[in-house]
């Protein structure tokens, strides 16, 4: 009896497994919470999981190239903080109406919140675009970049600056998929546009078969491909609809009210991840005081984490979409039990990855490098940020639930405390005023983190996002 039981269990899990990879049909508003946060986890971790790895095969390859081309990417990712910002702040507030209005069943709301977001990505795409392309060398200069990173990487970020519409059309089209609960066509955009670039990837640096020895500069143009062509498939998703979401050619129109709207609650999310992203970039600007290795210690640790994190944040992102829908759907104590669940299952899968990364930080930096002067600060970096794992994993899902309800003005203010008031001059003290230099910065960002999510699981529990309109 009990072998038969776990074997329907078994079926059970793996048909669920199924399910949620080839897009589930479920109400998120009715029915098994854990099945619900179950179904909309799997495709998000998965999507970020292989986001993840792009991460990482990304500066494996180019820390071939040395600790100039790997710096580069530091401080070009470091001014693409702003982009990022951008990207997740309309995401987020893009998430919000749609799940809201998915909740509400009201699927033409839903599609013209989708029209109104993409237009705004639009705008936003040249304003960011063509300054990139003209001034992307003065801009590595003024992140402190050396005589030898100038030389290695201006191309690369001029191609990067320049595409920068490209990652925040790709981040929104999915945001729009998972706010519909779509989250398995999300996943598959990102597959389809990181595979592209993993291939490319070795091909465009090292010159492999037909194409040209790009160095660095062919980094650029593989990730610039790969997310070019995912940008175009989901844009045949939305004009071919799917199940939960469908975009008329009688939408295709600028509604002001509906813009006005989502661009209200898009300033504030922002202002939110600009907060946190620009304080990135702080951090970056402290450690290059340093030298390029020091630069690229941090940038080799920092993708590492991402690897880790992002599947995280993946899982985390379950939450804003159960909030959104739930809300709509007005249930709003279903929508706090779905955050709490979310956090708990975070925080065990960050946890054991933080445990393994402490035993194992030096073999897994040297996957990546073997340079005396980069190893050794890079492990320790790895090492301190592992320490917060558990805190991180509350903290993103508390941040996604805030978002997801549209309260985009709460982790605003969160992160202004923590990161603005708090870790650049917690940074900046620890690593000029007193022996620690780099590594100061390292801890900085621990403390910090763990600081931020305390605060948001206080203001998460006193319920007033439950209230928010959008």
């Amino acid at each position: 009896m009990d072998v038969a039981s776990t074997t329907r269990k078994t079926a059970t899990f793996w048909a669920s497994v199924r399910e949620a990879i080839h897009g589930s049909q479920q109400d998120f508003t009715a029915g098994s919470l854990e099945r619900a946060i179950f179904l909309l986890a799997i495709p998000m971790v998965l999507e970020m999981l292989l986001e993840s790895l792009f991460a990482v095969v990304d500066v494996f390859w180019v820390a071939r190239l040395g600790a100039d081309a790997v710096a580069t990417i530091g401080l070009s990712e470091s001014l693409m903080t702003i982009i990022y910002a951008v990207c997740m702040g309309l995401g987020m507030s893009t998430t919000a109406m749609v799940a809201r209005r998915v909740g509400e069943k009201d699927s033409d709301g839903a599609a013209i919140a989708t029209v109104q977001a993409v237009g705004l990505a639009l705008i936003l795409c040249l304003s960011f675009g063509v300054p990139g392309w003209i001034f992307g060398r003065s801009l590595l200069r003024l992140m402190g970049a050396s005589p030898g990173v100038l030389a290695v990487g201006s191309s690369y970020t001029k191609i990067v600056l320049g595409a920068s519409g490209v990652p925040l059309l790709l981040f929104l089209n999915n945001a729009v998929f998972r706010g519909a609960g779509d989250a398995a066509i999300a996943m598959r955009v990102l597959w389809l546009s990181n595979f592209i670039n993993l291939i490319l990837d070795p091909c465009l640096i090292f010159g492999l078969g037909p194409f040209p020895r790009l160095g660095l500069t062919g980094a650029a143009l593989a990730t610039t491909t790969g997310r070019s062509i995912g940008v175009l498939y989901q844009f045949g998703l939305l004009w071919r609809g799917t199940d939960r979401i469908r975009i008329l050619r009688s939408q295709i129109r600028i509604q002001p009210r509906v813009m006005l709207r989502l661009l209200r609650v898009s300033l504030t999310g922002i202002g939110q991840f600009l907060i946190a992203q620009t304080s990135w970039v702080g951090l970056v600007r402290i450690i290059s005081i340093f030298g390029s290795a020091a630069v690229a210690s941090y940038t080799i640790a920092i993708r590492i984490i991402i690897f880790v994190i992002l599947p995280s944040w993946g899982l985390s992102g379950a939450a804003a979409t159960l909030v959104g829908q739930n809300l709509g759907a007005r249930q709003p104590e279903r929508a706090e039990k779905s955050v709490w669940r979310t956090g708990f299952y975070n925080m065990l899968f960050l946890g054991g990855l933080g445990v393994f990364l402490l035993m194992f930080a030096g073999p897994v930096v040297q996957l990546f490098t073997s340079d005396p002067a980069v190893v050794p600060l890079a492990v320790n970096c790895l090492r301190i940020l592992s320490c917060g794992n558990v805190a991180y994993a509350y903290g993103m899902v508390m941040v996604q639930a805030f978002n997801g309800a549209g309260d985009t003005v709460t982790p605003t203010v969160v992160n202004f405390l923590c990161y603005w008031l708090w870790e650049i001059p917690l940074g900046y003290w620890l690593a000029i005023r007193t022996s620690l230099q780099a590594q100061g910065v390292f801890f900085s960002i621990l403390i910090a983190e763990t600081a931020l999510a305390a605060l948001s699981i206080l203001l998460f529990r006193r319920g007033r996002w439950k209230l928010q309109q959008i």
